[in-house]
């Protein structure tokens, strides 16, 4: 068995990038993901890769668009503001169909709001962000070692779909240290015949694009993508069940808001309340089916969230609204307890243990 190493969040999702095959790292320092390009700044040069400290963020994202459109596996890191300015250039990869990563480690807003971790940017990773019809394979971790195995997923997925891929984890993550195992060394095992790589003469031009003038292409194309993104949402939706078999209340959460939900599952298991836990590993695709299976069984939803509530709607659509979903939240950088877990999931079993 691979040795286990003490990193931080951040470091680990440099580190399996870069066992993931990743060469290309463009980038712009911001609280709380720095360590991210301070790894990739130490790494890259010696290895025979590139790293980029652009002049903006905007600057960076098109720079993985340009290496991307040559095959290569490319990536930018960022925290909330930075990828508002990112949203374009991600908008115009998933319009010319490139697969990169793109890591949103996140903290509070709007604005420039804190430094402190939130969750608050789920709508803006699931429901687009950028311009136009297009989703994001969106993953998010709850762990360092999840920060490192969900890399090295997110570069397969995106390779394999022709999809952007992004690691949505929040500041605690990625500053947390934990005992990691790191992937092993892998390279895309898709071929990419799209690729700008020059023709030798031997092939037609490749061409990367996001415009279309003619109406009836664009809409061609766009439905074209969607019987993509059908196919990875019958396919590659992730997710944890926690004591789900029995479970009357069901919590909903990720990332760090989980791993204090799991405490209060326990919690309120020990008070005689049957509670379990549903944790999205993707976002995007949500799990959908796992919610909407447990709706007939449970009395209703707990979503808990680093966030005014943006999840729970997607809680709601899931389960068809045929339960009630409550909200236990904390923002500002503040995360929720696990007593104020346990008051929300006695609140929905009725106040009774």
């Amino acid at each position: 068995m691979a040795d286990k190493v003490l990193m931080k969040g951040n470091e680990a999702i440099a580190e399996a990038a870069i066992r993931a095959g990743c060469r290309h790292y463009f980038g712009y320092p911001i609280t709380p993901q720095t360590e991210i390009a301070a790894y990739m700044a130490k790494r890259m040069p010696k290895i025979g890769g590139t790293f980029l400290q652009a002049e903006s963020e905007i600057a960076a994202i098109n720079m993985v668009y340009g290496a991307a459109s040559a095959g290569k596996r490319a990536m930018t890191s960022s925290s909330s503001p930075g990828i508002s300015l990112k949203g374009e250039g991600i908008s115009y990869m998933a319009g010319s169909d490139l697969p990169a990563l793109i890591v949103n480690v996140e903290r509070g807003g709007p604005g420039l709001g804190g430094i402190q971790p939130s969750q608050s940017d789920y709508y803006q990773a699931t429901k687009g962000g950028g311009h136009g019809d297009y989703h994001l394979i969106v993953l998010t971790p709850a762990s360092v070692q999840e920060m490192a195995d969900l890399t090295a997923l997110a570069f397969d997925l995106s390779d394999q779909y022709r999809v952007p891929a992004m690691l949505l984890a929040d500041g605690t993550i990625g500053q947390m240290m934990e005992p990691v195992v790191l992937p092993e060394e892998s390279a895309s095992k898709v071929e990419k015949p799209w690729a700008l790589t020059g023709t030798q003469m031997a092939r037609p031009h490749n061409i990367v694009n996001s415009l279309y003038l003619v109406p009836e292409e664009l809409e061609r194309t766009n439905l074209e993508r969607f019987e993509r993104y059908a196919e990875i949402e019958a396919k590659e939706a992730r997710y944890e069940s926690f004591m789900m078999d029995d479970a009357e209340v069901c919590v909903v959460a990720f990332g760090i808001a989980a791993r204090v939900s799991k405490n209060a599952v326990v919690a309120a298991r020990a008070e005689g309340i049957k509670a379990g836990l549903i944790r999205p590993i993707t976002v995007w695709p949500f799990p959908k089916k796992a919610i909407a299976d447990a709706a007939p069984r449970v009395k209703g939803f707990v979503s808990v969230e680093l966030s005014m509530g943006q999840m729970i709607d997607d809680v709601r659509l899931a389960c068809g609204c045929a339960k009630p979903a409550a909200l236990c939240s904390r923002v500002g950088g503040m995360i929720p307890s696990p007593d104020e877990v346990l008051a929300a999931i006695k609140n929905m079993n009725g106040g009774n243990a």
